[in-house]
């Protein structure tokens, strides 16, 4: 009776019912398969605008995200784009610069879906040139980051894949990380043509733990009892519903120099689907 329900429920908002139950117990309930023409399903997703963190060297834009070919593609560009807020002489690196060398796409599912637990998974090809920093990941609906909680289920800049759990560390905006790096120059020598293909990146997430992956190949687990806020008598920000982001940063803090770069840069990404175990529920 689930599974037809559930079948019946994809159906109804385009999903693949062949696709609606996954192996280990993890049922479909909620995709994007981006099979449409243009912008992104304004249903699913909101655009970030701007300067947005990391005195990165991009400003998001929605022009920059567009489906085609069945999948999303977030394109870096190397254009100028005058800066709104520009203040000269500020102390503010999002009103200090008259204008953004670069622009780029942010998308998130915040304040439209969110998930306490699930399968996140993701399939797409990333950029791995100088300057280029793709990232899939999560941050919790309440709190101020990073007492909020982020999960990087992949995340990528200066020659290595990351997978990030990080949580509050008791300062403002300090966070606890639970971090694993991977060199890019180690996955080439499984497979040179590693960064011209397409890849899966999953997150398992239970009341226990979280685990990290990337074509079936753990990259880190965290136990929850281990991700708690300092200072917060206990509370984990893992234990709350989180939201999704897909993004194509340039520069900034870690992103590296992009100068020598040829641009466009691309994040494709054919699909992202969340699966949870019967026992938990997707929130709206």
């Amino acid at each position: 009776m689930i599974v037809s329900i559930v079948a019946a429920a994809c159906a109804m908002f385009g999903f693949s019912p062949t696709n609606a139950v996954a192996v280990d117990g993890w049922t479909l309930v909620w995709s994007d398969e981006f099979n449409k023409q243009g912008a992104p399903n304004p249903a699913d997703w909101e655009y970030e605008n701007g300067f947005v963190r990391n005195e990165e060297d991009q400003w998001y834009q929605p022009a920059n995200a567009v489906c085609k070919g069945g999948n999303l593609v977030i394109e870096a560009r190397r254009e100028q784009k005058p800066n709104p807020d520009y203040v000269p002489g500020s102390s503010d690196w999002r009103k200090n610069r008259a204008n953004a060398q670069f622009t780029s796409a942010s998308i998130t599912t915040r304040g439209k879906h969110s998930w306490l637990y699930g399968r996140f998974e993701m399939r797409a090809r990333i950029d791995t040139r100088p300057g280029m920093w793709p990232a899939f990941w999560t941050l919790g609906q309440d709190g101020e980051w990073p007492s909020n909680g982020e999960i990087d289920i992949m995340e990528y800049y200066r020659g290595n894949l990351l997978a990030n759990v990080a949580w509050g560390s008791g300062k403002r905006w300090q966070a606890v990380w639970a971090s694993n790096k991977f060199p890019l120059t180690d996955l080439n020598k499984t497979d040179k043509d590693w960064a011209k293909k397409f890849h899966i990146w999953r997150m398992d997430w239970t009341a226990e733990a979280i685990k990290l992956f990337v074509d079936n190949r753990l990259l880190n687990e965290v136990p929850l009892e281990r991700a708690i806020n300092v200072g917060s008598n206990g509370v984990s920000p893992f234990k709350q519903p989180h939201y999704m982001i897909l993004n194509l940063a340039i520069g900034g803090a870690n992103g590296g120099n992009p100068d020598n770069t040829t641009f466009p840069g691309k994040f494709e990404v054919d699909y992202v689907r969340v699966y949870q175990q019967t026992s938990t529920t997707a929130q709206p």
